[in-house]
This record gives C-alpha cells, structure tokens and sequence, in this order.
C-alpha cells in the first residue's frame, strides 16, 4: 500500500528531529566525558611526553622486545615511554635493576641574525651570550647525543590515569543491515573486504582506502561491531574522499563525523553504540588543534545529519519508527504487515558520491 506523500514528509521531518535530538545527546556526552576529573588528567599525563623520531621509535621497540624476551618487562610492546626525570615529575621512579632504552637526543644551539633573510648572516651564540638589539634568535639542531628512557612497565608510584576506551558492542546485528550498508559502498565504486583480525588493517577496527576504491572490516567481533564498523566507514566513504572538497579536514574531524554517522545509523535501527562511540568521538575530538572537543562535535551536526540521513533513506531494513503504534500509519489505517521491512521514505536522490 503507497503511503500518501504527506505522510512520508511528515515521517521524515520527525526523523530529522530524533536524529538532531540524538546528536544533542551525544554532544551532552562528549561533554560530560571531557569535563570529568579522569579525562583531564589523563589528557595532561600524555602531554607531558614528548613525541618521538621514528628512527628512536623503532630503537624504544627493539630493546623493549629484547627486555621482554628477557623476562624484565611483562608486554612485548612498550606503553608510555619517558626520561628519568620526567617519570619523576609525574610522581613515578624507575625500578631498581631496570636498564634505560637507549636513544639520540637533539642537541640544540642558539643562533643570531639581524637581516634573517640572508642565510650566511647567523652567527652562533656562545652560552649566556645575549644576541645584538635588532637581531632575530633561533634554535637549530647541531648533532645528536645519547639518552635514556624507560617504559611505564619499568616503574613504579602514582597510578598512571588512562583515558576511557571504546568497548566493541556484542551480540546480533539488525536483520539486512549489512547487505544494504555493503551494497552503498559497492554502489559509490568501493569493493567491500572483510579481513581476518585488526593486524591485517594495521590495528583497526575498519578501513578506508580512497586510492585502491577498498573498505576493510575485521570479522573477528561480533556481527555488530562489524556492522557498526562498516557504517563508520561507510560515513568515510561519502564525506571524506580526495574529491570532496573537505579533504583537508582534520583527521580528528572526519573521524569524529563518521562515528557519528555510525551512532545514527545504528540509532535508526535500535542499536545503542554509545559505549563505543562517546569515547572514540572524544579521543579523536580532542585532538583538533585551537578547538574543544565539544566545539568540533558540535560543528559536525549538519554534515553528519545528511550523510545519515541519506543513508537511511536507502535501506530496506526495519527502522525505528515515529512513535505510533506498530501497523498504524498517520492515517489511522491498518498496514498489511507491520513486521514486514519497509522503507520510511522513498530514496532521495543527489547522494553524496566519492
């Protein structure tokens, strides 16, 4: 039976509203999250590290492995890495008979210009030495020199705050969710493969590569992660590919705008990922220079409103629906089946393509 065109509109704009409804939620929560006393603390724990090269990276690794081979360390991969000093001042102190991971530490020196522009102008300043009025001063690496850094594992003293982690949702997914979210990334040009476990995708839940036209989703979770992950990637998919005109967006950003677009999704269909979603939105919304995190959520409202909304327009799986009883429309007529799927709306056309 063809419901009337009011009807749809109507079913549409009550949908529009539980989905900005959804998205004042999760802000609340976002909210909630990063204003706790835990998350602070743990965001000015990691900020007290100091990032690594990749070249001490690998060396941190290696000797790591080797203290774990060893039997000194518990876990083959090292965790928080930091000097001595600066496991001090976070109320931490290494333990006895723990050898340091040797490193190459920078060694700086001052440098002084008056016409900055011409490079044989800047001279060396010796120590203490105060550059001539006018003149620009720059640090510039000069060499390098050995130091030492151990990881969390090899100390002891306050307990190190951790941030609040995802939890992969359980159990069933929704009857035909899966095939109508693969079937819109096979119809945007993306060949849809499912790995074995997160090493395959290097760590990750799921995947998006914009070259090679491939979304990747592990099949080692529960069929609801999975299908939560390919929403998420799907979400990718229409709003982040090189050819929109957003690609510059940062990384942060585009994450935070498909996970949420994952939560509606799953929210049309009954399906709660807030365990997941609040704290991934969270970490990766943290970590947009100049914003907060709830100031980068909240700008993704409207993006993340049509992308979701364009997917669900497209699916012919059971959704949740207005509010009325099962088999009424807004009519008052009885539908033929309630338990039959049915699409809400008639797909909308313009959707947005990669």
């Amino acid at each position: 039976m063809h419901r009337p065109r009011t009807t749809e509109r109507t079913d549409r704009v009550d949908r529009e509203a539980r989905l900005d409804a959804l998205h004042e939620r999760l802000t609340e929560a976002v909210t909630a999250l990063v204003s706790g006393d835990d998350w602070c603390k743990a965001l000015e724990f990691a900020a007290r590290f100091r990032s690594r090269s990749f070249n001490n990276t690998l060396l941190i690794a290696m000797q790591h492995y080797a203290a774990f081979e060893q039997g000194r360390v518990p876990e083959p991969m090292p965790r928080y890495v930091a000097g001595f000093k600066q496991w001090a001042a976070l109320g931490r102190h290494v333990l006895k008979g723990q050898a340091g991971y040797q490193i190459l530490a920078p060694v700086t020196a001052r440098f002084a210009s008056p016409p900055p522009g011409i490079a044989e102008s800047w001279r060396r300043l010796g120590r203490g030495e105060r550059p001539h009025p006018g003149e620009m001063v720059r640090s510039r690496m000069i060499g390098l020199r050995p130091a030492y850094v151990w990881d969390v594992s090899q100390t002891e003293g306050e307990p190190v705050p951790e941030q609040p982690r995802p939890r992969l949702l359980e159990g069933q997914a929704p009857v035909g969710l899966w095939d109508g979210l693969a079937a819109q990334v096979e119809a945007r040009g993306f060949t849809l493969r499912r790995v074995p476990d997160a090493t395959a995708i290097g760590g990750a839940n799921g995947l998006t590569d914009y070259a090679s036209q491939v979304v990747c989703v592990r099949t080692d979770m529960d069929p609801a992660a999975q299908v939560k992950t390919l929403a998420h990637e799907l979400g990718h998919v229409l709003l982040h590919s090189p050819d929109n005109g957003d690609v510059g967006l940062h990384r942060g950003i585009a994450e935070v705008e498909a996970e949420s677009v994952a939560l509606m999704i799953g929210a049309g269909h009954g399906v709660d990922t807030s365990s997941y979603t609040v704290p991934y939105v969270s970490s990766w919304a943290g970590s947009v220079p100049g914003r907060s995190p709830v100031e980068v959520v909240q700008a993704t409202a409207d993006r993340v409103r049509v992308a979701a909304i364009g997917v669900l327009d497209s699916l012919d799986t059971v959704q949740v629906g207005t509010g009325d009883p099962p088999g009424l429309d807004r009519t008052g007529r009885v539908e033929p089946d309630p338990a039959e799927p049915r699409r809400e709306v008639q797909p909308t056309a313009g959707v947005v393509r990669s």
